[in-house]
Protein backbone atom coordinates (compact mmCIF):
# COMPACT_ATOMS: atom_id res chain seq x y z
CA UNK A 1 0.00 0.00 0.00
CA UNK A 2 0.96 3.61 -0.48
CA UNK A 3 0.12 6.51 1.82
CA UNK A 4 0.15 10.10 0.58
CA UNK A 5 0.34 13.04 2.98
CA UNK A 6 -0.28 16.51 1.61
CA UNK A 7 0.56 19.86 3.13
CA UNK A 8 0.70 23.52 2.18
CA UNK A 9 -2.86 24.51 1.39
CA UNK A 10 -4.51 27.60 2.81
CA UNK A 11 -6.04 30.98 2.15
CA UNK A 12 -4.25 33.51 -0.04
CA UNK A 13 -5.15 36.71 -1.84
CA UNK A 14 -5.32 36.85 -5.61
CA UNK A 15 -1.86 37.27 -7.05
CA UNK A 16 -0.25 35.44 -4.17
CA UNK A 17 1.63 32.16 -4.03
CA UNK A 18 1.37 28.82 -2.28
CA UNK A 19 3.47 25.66 -2.36
CA UNK A 20 1.91 22.25 -1.94
CA UNK A 21 3.87 19.18 -0.91
CA UNK A 22 2.94 15.52 -1.01
CA UNK A 23 5.08 12.81 0.53
CA UNK A 24 4.57 9.15 -0.34
CA UNK A 25 5.35 6.33 2.07
CA UNK A 26 4.82 2.58 2.22
CA UNK A 27 5.27 0.55 -0.96
CA UNK A 28 6.95 3.26 -3.01
CA UNK A 29 8.85 0.96 -5.37
CA UNK A 30 7.88 1.44 -9.01
CA UNK A 31 6.38 4.92 -8.78
CA UNK A 32 5.73 6.23 -12.27
CA UNK A 33 3.81 9.49 -12.39
CA UNK A 34 3.17 11.86 -9.49
CA UNK A 35 1.03 14.94 -9.68
CA UNK A 36 -1.88 17.07 -8.66
CA UNK A 37 -5.57 17.22 -9.45
CA UNK A 38 -8.19 19.62 -8.12
CA UNK A 39 -11.92 19.69 -7.58
CA UNK A 40 -13.93 22.85 -7.16
CA UNK A 41 -17.45 22.79 -5.70
CA UNK A 42 -19.94 21.44 -8.21
CA UNK A 43 -17.25 20.50 -10.70
CA UNK A 44 -15.46 17.33 -11.69
CA UNK A 45 -11.96 16.59 -10.56
CA UNK A 46 -9.46 17.84 -13.12
CA UNK A 47 -5.78 17.40 -13.81
CA UNK A 48 -3.57 20.29 -12.73
CA UNK A 49 -0.03 19.04 -13.33
CA UNK A 50 1.88 15.77 -13.42
CA UNK A 51 5.50 14.75 -13.59
CA UNK A 52 6.82 11.39 -14.73
CA UNK A 53 9.76 9.58 -13.18
CA UNK A 54 12.01 10.82 -15.99
CA UNK A 55 11.01 14.42 -15.36
CA UNK A 56 8.61 15.14 -18.20
CA UNK A 57 5.67 17.29 -17.16
CA UNK A 58 2.07 17.93 -18.16
CA UNK A 59 0.03 20.98 -17.23
CA UNK A 60 -3.56 22.06 -17.60
CA UNK A 61 -3.81 25.01 -19.96
CA UNK A 62 -5.34 27.11 -17.18
CA UNK A 63 -2.20 26.90 -15.03
CA UNK A 64 0.58 26.96 -17.61
CA UNK A 65 3.10 29.68 -16.83
CA UNK A 66 1.82 30.07 -13.27
CA UNK A 67 2.25 26.65 -11.66
CA UNK A 68 5.35 24.46 -11.54
CA UNK A 69 5.37 20.78 -10.60
CA UNK A 70 8.55 19.12 -9.37
CA UNK A 71 9.54 15.98 -7.53
CA UNK A 72 12.29 14.65 -5.33
CA UNK A 73 12.60 10.96 -6.17
CA UNK A 74 14.88 10.29 -3.21
CA UNK A 75 12.18 11.58 -0.85
CA UNK A 76 9.21 10.27 -2.89
CA UNK A 77 7.79 13.76 -2.70
CA UNK A 78 6.03 15.89 -5.29
CA UNK A 79 5.61 19.65 -5.08
CA UNK A 80 3.34 22.19 -6.71
CA UNK A 81 4.51 25.79 -6.71
CA UNK A 82 1.52 28.01 -7.45
CA UNK A 83 2.14 31.63 -8.38
CA UNK A 84 -0.16 34.41 -9.57
CA UNK A 85 -3.10 32.64 -7.99
CA UNK A 86 -6.59 33.51 -9.16
CA UNK A 87 -9.97 33.06 -7.43
CA UNK A 88 -10.80 30.38 -10.01
CA UNK A 89 -7.91 28.31 -8.63
CA UNK A 90 -9.96 27.79 -5.46
CA UNK A 91 -10.47 24.05 -5.00
CA UNK A 92 -9.48 21.00 -3.03
CA UNK A 93 -6.15 19.85 -4.40
CA UNK A 94 -5.43 16.13 -4.44
CA UNK A 95 -2.06 14.47 -4.74
CA UNK A 96 -1.98 11.51 -7.13
CA UNK A 97 0.55 8.77 -7.65
CA UNK A 98 0.62 6.07 -10.31
CA UNK A 99 2.61 2.99 -9.49
CA UNK A 100 3.47 -0.34 -11.04
CA UNK A 101 3.08 -1.89 -14.48
CA UNK A 102 -0.61 -0.96 -14.63
CA UNK A 103 -0.28 2.59 -13.27
CA UNK A 104 -2.45 1.90 -10.25
CA UNK A 105 -3.81 5.14 -8.78
CA UNK A 106 -3.28 6.32 -5.23
CA UNK A 107 -4.79 9.52 -3.83
CA UNK A 108 -4.08 11.87 -0.97
CA UNK A 109 -6.78 13.13 1.35
CA UNK A 110 -6.90 16.55 -0.30
CA UNK A 111 -5.88 20.01 0.84
CA UNK A 112 -8.01 23.14 0.49
CA UNK A 113 -6.70 26.10 -1.48
CA UNK A 114 -8.79 29.26 -1.30
CA UNK A 115 -7.92 32.37 -3.28
CA UNK A 116 -9.75 35.53 -2.31
CA UNK A 117 -10.36 38.38 -4.73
Amino acid sequence: QVQLVESGGGLVQAGGSLRLSCAASGSTFGINTMGWYRQAPGKQRELVATIRSGGSTTYADSVKGRFTVSRDNAKNTVYLQMNSLKPEDTAVYYCNLKRGPYDRDYWGQGTQVTVSS
